[in-house]
């Protein structure tokens, strides 16, 4: 009898268990990701080989389920995020991945831009449209839109920014229709919205079609720049994609046959930011063999230091995560892309 309790108890236990894997929270668990040698993804005609390795890395991160949950929450190096301080309100999965591959072209431009710049070579841009990063519900653009849409012509209008198209759309009254000439999936389309004025928000009691929208430009540089980031989603690799970037464009090779990784995202003016999860960055680092790792000296503003006063620079964290691991990769602080090229510029070869 007992051992039938006993059998009852343990499979219940185990179908409970399988169940846990499939229930999701509202939570994403984070993990170390991997270091990925950004030669075979970033590619300058004509440009310059490295005997070393400049890597960017990355951060595993997938939705929590119960169990993963439980694990994350004793695991060290193992974070849990709540999905409202990763998502906006009412913000859709396709809609934040879209976000997410926004921003990793926006910072793919503000690596090309730093990079071509340090090393005196020409670039220009090329405006494509409107972009639209998401699509509010219950507004008339949600009837034909869809996040990662880009809008080409309004009335048979073309725009060379999307405050013109703002500006456009803002003469006119609710009720009032346009026509869009549009691209999705590929495939040119056109539509026609009727305006609606906005009953909450910054933009309350102006009129529109209810879209965030960016500017959608193409970077066209000399000698082109190609780069394979199909699989990569976010803006904290923009610091390494410039160094490579510019490795590949200068004949003096920065690596001194080092491995090098990093994470940091990058504005057009050289810039470096900070980013999420630098301690799960450098344990990848660290697994990869990495000898230098780069990190955001960043500043927390008073205004948010005051409210967190737990948080701390990039740097310092970094630092942190490197001395519980015990690695002997170096943790080097920067504060814009002069900074990283100075550093690696003194540094005597590898032997």
């Amino acid at each position: 009898m007992a051992k039938k309790i006993t059998y009852r108890i343990l499979t219940a236990a185990a179908i409970l268990l399988a169940a846990s894997m499939f229930i999701n929270l509202p939570y994403y668990v984070t993990k170390p990701g991997a270091a990925h040698e950004l030669e075979p993804i970033v590619h300058v005609d004509g440009g310059f080989d490295e005997k070393g390795k400049l890597m960017l890395t990355t951060v595993r991160m997938g939705r929590a389920n119960i169990y993963s949950y439980v694990v994350a929450k004793v695991r060290d190096f193992e974070e849990i995020i709540p999905e409202d301080q990763l998502k906006g309100e009412e913000e859709t999965d396709e809609e934040y991945n879209v976000r997410q591959l926004y921003y990793m072209e926006n910072s793919k431009n503000n690596a090309i831009q730093v990079a071509y710049r340090a090393a005196k070579k020409p670039y220009h841009f090329k405006y494509k449209g409107i972009y639209v990063l998401d699509v509010y519900p219950k507004m008339p653009a949600s009837k034909i839109l869809k996040a990662g849409d880009r809008i080409t012509t309004v009335d048979g209008h073309k725009f060379e920014s999307s405050e013109q198209f703002i500006a456009y759309v803002q003469k006119k009254s609710a009720g009032d229709s346009i026509k869009l000439t549009y691209v999705h999936d590929d495939k040119e389309k056109t539509g026609t919205i009727k305006l609606k004025e906005f009953n909450s928000g910054e933009s309350e009691g102006k009129v529109g079609i209810g879209i965030g929208l960016v500017d959608d430009r193409e970077l066209i540089s000399t000698p082109p720049v190609t780069m394979k980031t199909d699989e990569i989603g976010g803006p904290s690799a923009g610091l390494m994609f410039s160094l490579e970037i510019y490795n590949q464009l200068t004949k003096e090779d920065l690596t001194k046959g080092m491995d090098i990784a990093g994470t940091g995202t990058i504005s057009p003016d050289g810039k470096v930011g900070r980013i999420g999860g630098i301690q799960l960055k450098v344990m990848a680092a660290d697994k990869k063999g990495a000898d230098i790792f780069f990190a955001p000296d960043d500043e927390i503003p008073p205004e948010i230091k005051k409210s967190h006063p737990e948080l701390q620079s990039n740097y310092v964290e970094a630092k942190k995560a490197a001395k519980e691991i015990g690695t002997d990769m170096k943790i080097v602080p920067v504060k814009t892309f002069d900074d990283a090229v100075e550093y690696l510029n003194k540094l005597s070869p590898h032997k």
